[in-house]
């Protein structure tokens, strides 16, 4: 009889439970969501802002591989004639242990010579072609008389004070260090900035006393990987490396679900610059003005910065 008379209590507890959960869970759920907006709004309670090393306006991908051959000394040169803020570049590492300033590992593309860069000394580098596919704007070509491959020094020496994305694509540990190496040797360690898709050669770079990318050397800075309208072309949106060490998400869905105008407005209040690549039209730089954007990585440097003049002279708030 003892158990019988359990039974009813038992099940009435069971039906309690949800209903239990559901009192403490929602007003918990409601608090959640009241502070984070509230944080959201004023980012400054809780994170102090960092005074920037520079503003990421116009940043020449690949030097300025649209105007130019990529990844060469009259690309750059062309970027720095627009005041191009910031260069992206990427490196790798040659047999005799030169950082070339080069996009791809295997030198074919570039080229037409089927050989990794690793296998041959600088010395033995062959010329690009004489015109090269830029890669965001497929159909259109880049040429340019000058056609040699530099060392990343010689952008180090010729361009001392001009902030660079050095992009690392191996996992090298000497390539690694002797990145780390010319950074200091030309005292660049607060223009430099890291950069890599993987977060293993992150955490090489981090055990080089090198810094995670977009941090303390760019005194907080976010790049967004944001095709404005032609973002399933080629790569997925990629939100990489807001201020927390090697932290790097994909987004599986349209980036215009995350990519809004009040996360920048956060974001850059907390003195993290957000830099939109890679674009390269005239309608793309107007919508990421109109989000505010910090800046833009573009393979046009010329057309990025007819934009931002004419934006000046509108008085327009983004520039």
């Amino acid at each position: 009889m003892a158990d019988s008379r359990r039974i009813p209590d038992l099940t009435r507890s069971a039906a309690m439970s949800p209903l239990c959960f559901l009192y403490f869970a929602l007003p918990s759920l409601a608090a959640y969501i009241t502070i984070s907006i509230f944080f959201l709004r004023r980012p400054r309670l809780l994170h102090t802002p960092h005074s920037p090393a520079f503003r990421g306006r116009l940043t020449a991908h690949r030097g300025g591989s649209g105007e130019m051959l990529e990844s060469t000394m009259a690309a750059i040169e062309n970027s720095v004639a627009q005041k191009a803020d910031l260069l992206e570049l990427d490196c790798h590492l040659t047999r005799d242990g030169v950082v070339v300033v080069s996009h791809d590992k295997n030198l074919k593309r570039q080229s037409g010579l089927n050989k990794d860069i690793s296998s041959l000394d600088f010395q033995d580098l062959p010329l690009y072609k004489k015109k090269l596919e830029i890669y965001f704007s497929p159909g259109r070509f880049a040429c340019g008389s000058d056609r040699h491959m530099i060392r990343l020094e010689d952008v180090f020496q010729r361009f001392p004070q001009l902030p660079a994305i050095v992009e690392i694509k191996e996992k090298n540990e000497e390539l690694i260090h002797k990145v780390a190496s010319l950074a200091k040797r030309f005292h660049r360690s607060q223009i430099t900035i890291w950069a890599s898709e993987k977060s293993s050669i992150m955490k090489k770079c981090k055990a080089a006393d090198l810094l995670p990318i977009f941090l303390l050397q760019a005194k907080q800075a976010v790049c967004c990987g944001y095709k404005m309208v032609r973002w399933f072309q080629r790569r997925m949106g990629v939100l990489k490396d807001l201020p927390l060490p090697f932290f790097t998400f994909a987004i599986p869905f349209p980036p215009r679900l995350i990519m809004r105008k009040s996360l920048i407005r956060h974001l850059e209040a907390r003195g993290v610059q957000v830099i939109f690549w890679c674009l390269n039209e005239e309608s793309d730089f107007e919508a990421a003005s109109g989000l505010g954007a910090t800046g833009i990585i573009t393979d046009f440097p010329t057309a990025l910065r007819c934009y931002l003049d004419n934006q000046q002279t509108s008085s327009s708030p983004w520039v």
